[in-house]
C-alpha cells in the first residue's frame, strides 16, 4: 500500500476487481464477470459451480487482458 491509501501496483501492471471493471466501463459486474471468467491471464480462485449450490468465484484482471478484451470489443484508446 502507498501512503495515499491506494493500493500499490503489482510489478507486472495494474490488477482489476469485476467491480472495478464494471464501474469504468459502465457495465454490470455480472457481464465482466461473464466476459473475463476463460480468458487467459485472468487468475480465478473459487468454484464458479459447486454442486447445486451459488457458485462464487473471485476474479482478477490485469490491465493487459482488459486492454486487449476493451479493443477487441471495438473500445476507444482507453481500457
Amino acid at each position: 500500500e502507498t501512503g495515499g491509501g491506494e493500493a500499490a501496483p503489482a510489478p507486472w501492471g495494474r490488477v482489476f476487481t469485476p467491480a472495478e471493471l464494471a464501474t469504468e466501463w459502465k457495465l454490470s459486474e455480472n457481464s465482466i464477470r461473464r466476459m473475463f471468467q476463460d480468458r487467459d491471464g485472468v487468475f480465478v480462485h473459487g468454484d464458479s459451480n459447486p454442486r447445486g449450490k451459488r457458485g462464487y468465484c473471485t476474479l482478477r484482471i490485469p490491465q493487459s487482458v482488459a486492454e486487449r478484451v476493451w479493443r477487441e470489443r471495438g473500445g476507444g484508446g482507453r481500457a
